[in-house]
Protein backbone atom coordinates (compact mmCIF):
# COMPACT_ATOMS: atom_id res chain seq x y z
CA UNK A 1 0.00 0.00 0.00
CA UNK A 2 2.88 2.19 0.91
CA UNK A 3 4.64 1.80 -2.79
CA UNK A 4 1.35 2.67 -4.59
CA UNK A 5 0.66 5.71 -2.32
CA UNK A 6 3.92 6.98 -3.26
CA UNK A 7 3.99 6.10 -6.67
CA UNK A 8 0.43 7.86 -6.68
CA UNK A 9 1.61 10.83 -4.87
CA UNK A 10 4.84 11.25 -6.73
CA UNK A 11 3.82 10.64 -9.96
CA UNK A 12 0.51 12.63 -9.85
CA UNK A 13 -0.25 14.21 -13.67
CA UNK A 14 -1.19 18.32 -13.71
CA UNK A 15 -4.76 17.04 -15.28
CA UNK A 16 -5.17 14.67 -12.12
CA UNK A 17 -3.92 18.11 -9.50
CA UNK A 18 -6.27 20.06 -11.30
CA UNK A 19 -9.17 17.61 -11.35
CA UNK A 20 -8.75 17.98 -7.22
CA UNK A 21 -10.71 20.39 -5.14
CA UNK A 22 -9.01 23.78 -5.15
CA UNK A 23 -7.83 23.62 -1.82
CA UNK A 24 -6.63 19.33 -2.27
CA UNK A 25 -4.70 20.95 -5.45
CA UNK A 26 -3.34 23.89 -3.46
CA UNK A 27 -1.33 21.60 -0.74
CA UNK A 28 0.40 19.81 -3.44
CA UNK A 29 2.31 22.72 -3.60
CA UNK A 30 3.23 22.99 0.19
CA UNK A 31 5.49 19.34 -0.31
CA UNK A 32 8.57 20.51 -0.80
CA UNK A 33 11.30 18.04 -2.08
CA UNK A 34 12.58 16.61 0.78
CA UNK A 35 9.15 15.29 2.12
CA UNK A 36 9.06 13.18 -1.23
CA UNK A 37 12.47 12.11 -0.45
CA UNK A 38 11.50 10.70 3.68
CA UNK A 39 8.46 9.16 1.73
CA UNK A 40 10.50 7.32 -0.57
CA UNK A 41 13.05 6.52 2.41
CA UNK A 42 10.25 5.41 4.57
CA UNK A 43 8.51 3.23 1.76
CA UNK A 44 11.72 2.02 0.42
CA UNK A 45 13.24 1.11 4.00
CA UNK A 46 9.76 -0.36 5.45
CA UNK A 47 9.35 -2.73 1.70
CA UNK A 48 12.87 -4.08 1.90
CA UNK A 49 12.42 -4.99 6.11
CA UNK A 50 9.29 -6.72 5.31
CA UNK A 51 10.80 -8.64 2.30
CA UNK A 52 13.84 -9.32 4.32
CA UNK A 53 11.99 -10.94 7.31
CA UNK A 54 10.21 -12.90 4.86
CA UNK A 55 13.27 -14.41 3.74
CA UNK A 56 15.06 -13.98 7.50
CA UNK A 57 17.79 -12.06 6.22
CA UNK A 58 19.76 -9.90 9.16
CA UNK A 59 19.73 -5.98 9.18
CA UNK A 60 16.17 -5.89 9.01
CA UNK A 61 15.38 -3.94 12.61
CA UNK A 62 18.11 -1.37 10.82
CA UNK A 63 15.85 -1.43 7.72
CA UNK A 64 12.81 -0.92 10.09
CA UNK A 65 14.23 2.12 12.25
CA UNK A 66 15.10 3.96 9.23
CA UNK A 67 11.69 3.74 7.68
CA UNK A 68 10.29 4.84 11.02
CA UNK A 69 12.39 7.63 11.09
CA UNK A 70 11.14 8.91 7.63
CA UNK A 71 7.59 8.15 8.56
CA UNK A 72 7.70 10.42 11.14
CA UNK A 73 9.79 13.24 9.73
CA UNK A 74 6.96 12.93 6.92
CA UNK A 75 4.01 12.35 8.55
CA UNK A 76 4.87 15.48 11.15
CA UNK A 77 5.25 17.81 7.90
CA UNK A 78 2.32 16.27 6.43
CA UNK A 79 0.26 16.95 9.60
CA UNK A 80 1.69 20.13 11.07
CA UNK A 81 3.33 22.05 8.07
CA UNK A 82 0.62 21.72 5.41
CA UNK A 83 -2.89 22.76 5.69
CA UNK A 84 -4.05 19.05 5.53
CA UNK A 85 -5.93 19.92 8.77
CA UNK A 86 -8.40 22.98 7.07
CA UNK A 87 -8.34 20.90 4.01
CA UNK A 88 -9.70 17.05 4.95
CA UNK A 89 -10.45 18.03 9.16
CA UNK A 90 -8.53 17.39 12.02
CA UNK A 91 -9.65 13.51 12.12
CA UNK A 92 -9.06 12.26 8.54
CA UNK A 93 -5.97 14.58 8.31
CA UNK A 94 -4.62 12.46 11.59
CA UNK A 95 -5.64 9.39 11.27
CA UNK A 96 -4.07 7.96 8.57
CA UNK A 97 -0.43 9.60 9.77
CA UNK A 98 -1.09 7.97 13.16
CA UNK A 99 -1.69 4.51 11.39
CA UNK A 100 1.20 4.33 9.52
CA UNK A 101 3.37 5.79 13.12
CA UNK A 102 1.92 2.39 14.15
CA UNK A 103 2.75 0.27 11.48
CA UNK A 104 5.81 1.55 11.10
CA UNK A 105 6.31 1.11 15.09
CA UNK A 106 5.20 -2.56 14.78
CA UNK A 107 7.34 -3.67 11.70
CA UNK A 108 10.41 -2.36 14.16
CA UNK A 109 9.13 -4.36 16.93
CA UNK A 110 8.55 -7.19 14.66
CA UNK A 111 12.36 -7.02 13.43
CA UNK A 112 13.72 -6.46 16.88
CA UNK A 113 11.83 -9.44 18.19
CA UNK A 114 12.83 -11.64 15.03
CA UNK A 115 16.64 -10.60 15.81
CA UNK A 116 16.18 -11.51 19.28
CA UNK A 117 14.66 -14.84 18.82
CA UNK A 118 17.33 -15.96 16.25
CA UNK A 119 14.94 -15.93 13.66
CA UNK A 120 17.55 -14.47 10.88
CA UNK A 121 20.49 -15.66 9.56
CA UNK A 122 23.78 -14.79 11.24
CA UNK A 123 25.75 -14.27 7.90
Amino acid sequence: MGVMSFYMHVFISDEAIAALPEAEAAMYAEYPLWTDIAFAVAVIGGLLASIGLLMRQKGVRFLASISLVAIIIQMTHNVFFTSAMEVYGVAQAVTMPILVVILGALLLWYAGRAKDRGWLRKS
